[in-house]
């Protein structure tokens, strides 16, 4: 199965450490996040990607060239203006042919387990099925909504306090169907917090989530404290990341 990994941010959050770097370079625990996210698909059995780029774009092209040194096949799509997390899938388009695929968000170090992720997918009927993890401050995450079975009921990104659905937060791994494309509107911007999801939503499309259990992790590294505390984390964990 193929994958789209999200690595076209700016990272302004993370200035000056990603004035001349991607945020997808940023190093954790002696290599790049994107290189955790390659080397983490590989041992899952995913290995035919996909890399979106911008900023900077021929640091991450001259680091991991095909991807052959990593054990994947590797292909880029670069966007001369941001695309969006959704918008991503657009113009990778001609690669993301197949009928299923994964969605990474690449500046997220996730680990769950895909099989049991991609079961529920298939059991469920899904078009898109989201990884979700318990977050207790749920104010810069995008959190869902679920009904009794898994099913995604709703989803409201950055919620005020009155708008806080559950603590469960998109942990940045999607499973979708080729029917996905449909939502995306083609040659411009598009989020699929703000824009596909919502569309989704409203069309009845089924999408459900997976829940990840204690031992499945989300790290992220959006601010210099969050870079920090993976830092600390990242190095207690490392040998087994893989």
């Amino acid at each position: 199965m193929k994958a789209m990994l999200l690595a076209a941010g700016l990272g302004t959050r993370l200035r000056p450490l990603t004035d001349r770097l991607p945020k997808c370079l940023v190093p954790v625990a002696g290599k790049p996040v994107l290189q955790w996210n390659i080397e983490w698909l590989r041992s899952q059995g995913v290995t035919d990607l996909v890399v979106n780029l911008h900023h900077y774009p021929e640091v991450v092209t001259g680091y991991f060239g095909n991807g052959h040194t990593f054990g994947v096949h590797l292909e880029y799509s670069y966007e001369p203006e941001l695309l969006g997390t959704a918008g991503a899938l657009w113009g990778a388009r001609r690669f993301l042919s197949t009928a299923r695929f994964w969605v990474l968000y690449a500046d997220n170090l996730v680990n769950c387990s895909l099989e049991r992720m991609a079961s529920l997918h298939l059991a469920r009927k899904a078009t898109l099925t989201m990884g979700l993890f318990w977050r207790e401050d749920v104010s810069t995450s995008g959190v869902v909504g679920l009904n009794g079975d898994g099913r995604i009921s709703g989803f409201k990104e950055k919620p005020a306090a009155d708008e806080v659905l559950s603590h469960w937060v998109n942990a940045g791994i999607l499973l979708c169907e080729a029917g996905i494309h449909q939502f995306i509107p083609p040659d411009r911007a598009s989020d699929f917090g703000h824009d596909i999801l919502p569309a989704m939503l409203t069309a009845g499309e089924p999408m459900y989530g997976y829940t990840l259990g204690p031992e499945e992790t989300l790290l992220w590294i959006d601010t210099p404290d969050d870079l920090a505390l993976t830092l600390s984390v990242m190095q207690k964990i490392s040998p087994n990341r893989q």
